[in-house]
């Protein structure tokens, strides 16, 4: 049994309020909003008790064996719907940077500046920042499943409308539009991996699917840059189809795993009313209330707790440089050592060592550090072991961030060998996947699964906000200082951010215990 449900049945249990029988709990209605009140953990101005009917078999599984619960799903299972959020996360981000090595050509085809020929990358990172506003919510209300079905399509109809487009308007309207449908690959994956892995599980998974979301814009300019040297640009919006077909099979065959739209389901097909919102509403109370507080929940979270504005803005900094070096690293190794769009696509396999480094890190640091932890937890009797223990990775990628913008800036020099600016990549790349996957665990932690696709969902949106707007003056930048204090400039602000995990550390708890998202778990 997870020690969630068995702290969840041990209150109702002490109570005295649940019932075997559901016509003994129909007869005591106050009795079952509270215990409503106790199981659905939500918060108290987004559902209205007194108006509420909610029966027992929609607020909890039933037993801890209970075959429906994902918890119990078999290994093989758990596993298969990993790789189906892990080929999504991997394939999203990836559709924005295997644009960029075609992006020269895309100007002297359709006539236009260098600059503007990057605005269907940038706004396809617009799109992947809006998106998850939308998709994560919608996913805590209709099911993660139907937001992948519903959206892996659409991102196809818009991809190959890229494809085909005939002028640079066209272009980054659909690349706007395919990047909107991609998030929820990117939103919803983390949120999804906790409906089906207790929180001791969590962080070798979690760890793996954050690392396929930033190996994905790292292969991107590698697989694009051969794609448009041998056939043309259009090709690299057909690699991205051929990856979308994949996708959606695995997705297509995959379950259910939202604890909520599962109790749900199975109460109204054994004839109970289901309802959580107010008993006479209207269709338009339900569209309301679904607007009004479900989707606005994101943003509500960024601008009301604290741990998840703070590693926003983090993220946001950290994956504004991500991608605006797909830009400025082409420039620089273009430029000072004079490589062309093959090899300038290759000094990226550097960012993917630095990932695969700091996913390695990670993974040693969940078989020791977290599996002893949570082992003294549950000896002291707790049920899971502090949120705050998973700010470790990110205390070692803090101080990374900067050192590699340093070492970056003042070695891609003509007269010091290539490898050196490319090992920093690495560095750099290692120290951003840190704090990104402890950005995950730490809010999964936090909020739980049922709001931790919410607050996933605010960071992915200032994260690609951030990511549409960097690369649109980052060359300016790059040809106005040089490449040593254009980068050093971006290391001081690294500096200025490296105190955020420290911080949390010694004042999460509390934060925490002020959160009415705080998780139950």
């Amino acid at each position: 049994m997870d020690d969630d449900e068995e702290a969840s049945i041990g209150k109702a249990h002490d109570a005295g309020k649940w019932r075997d029988d559901s016509q003994d709990a129909m007869s005591s209605k106050e009795e079952i909003v509270q215990e409503a009140d106790v199981k659905m953990d939500l918060p108290k101005d987004e559902i209205e008790i007194e108006n509420v009917i909610v029966q027992p078999s929609l607020t909890d599984w039933d037993g801890p064996d209970d075959p429906e619960n994902p918890r119990n799903w078999t290994y093989r299972k758990k596993m298969y719907h990993m790789s189906v959020a892990t080929a999504i996360a991997f394939l999203c981000p990836f559709g924005s940077s295997v644009y960029t090595p075609g992006h020269e050509e895309v100007a002297r085809m359709f006539g236009v500046s260098v600059e503007i020929a990057l605005l269907p990358f940038t706004f396809y990172l617009l799109g992947l920042s809006f998106g998850p506003i939308i998709a994560g919510p919608s996913s805590e209300t209709f099911g993660r499943r139907a937001v992948y079905v519903s959206a892996l399509p659409a991102m196809a109809a818009f991809t190959l409308g890229a494809g085909f487009s005939q002028n640079i308007t066209a272009l980054t309207l659909c690349r706007f539009f395919a990047g909107l449908f991609a998030s929820p690959g990117l939103s919803i994956g983390t949120a999804m991996v906790s409906d089906f892995l207790a929180p001791e599980e969590r962080g070798g998974p979690v760890a793996v699917f954050i690392t396929m979301v930033q190996m994905g814009p790292v292969f991107g300019p590698i697989i694009g840059g051969y794609v448009t040297e041998g056939e043309s640009w259009r090709w690299t919006q057909w690699v991205i189809l051929f990856g979308l077909v994949f996708a959606f099979a695995l997705a297509w065959f995959m379950n259910e795993s939202y604890k909520t739209v599962l109790l749900k389901r199975r109460a109204k097909q054994r004839g109970l009313n289901a309802s959580i919102t107010p008993s006479k509403s209207t269709l338009w109370d339900a569209v309301r209330y679904f607007l009004t507080k479900t989707i606005t929940r994101p943003i509500y979270m960024m601008c009301t707790e604290p741990i998840v504005a703070c590693f926003d803005i983090y993220n946001a900094f950290n994956f504004g440089i991500l991608n605006a070096f797909f830009a400025a690293f082409s420039w620089t190794f273009e430029t000072v050592y004079g490589f062309g769009i093959g090899a300038t696509g290759l000094t990226y396999l550097g960012q993917a060592v630095g990932s695969i480094a700091g996913l390695i890190i990670i993974l040693v640091v969940y078989r020791t550090y977290w599996t002893r932890e949570s082992r003294k937890a549950k000896a002291a009797g707790k049920a899971n072991m502090a949120p705050e223990k998973r700010l470790i990775i990110a205390k070692i990628g803090a101080p990374m961030f900067p050192i590699s913008m340093f070492w970056f800036g003042w070695t891609a020099r003509p007269d010091i060998h290539w490898i050196s600016p490319v090992i920093a990549e690495g560095f750099f790349s290692c120290g951003n996947l840190l704090i990104f996957v402890c950005t995950g665990l730490y809010f999964t932690d936090c909020y739980g699964s049922l709001y931790s696709a919410s607050a996933w969902s605010s960071c992915t949106f200032i994260r690609y906000l951030a990511a549409f707007g960097f690369p649109l003056f980052i060359v300016q930048v790059y040809e106005a200082l040089g490449v040593g204090w254009a980068t050093s400039l971006l290391g001081f602000v690294g500096v200025a951010l490296m105190p955020v995990p420290f911080v949390l550390h010694r004042y999460g708890e509390r934060l925490r215990r002020r959160s009415k998202f705080s998780s139950g778990e």
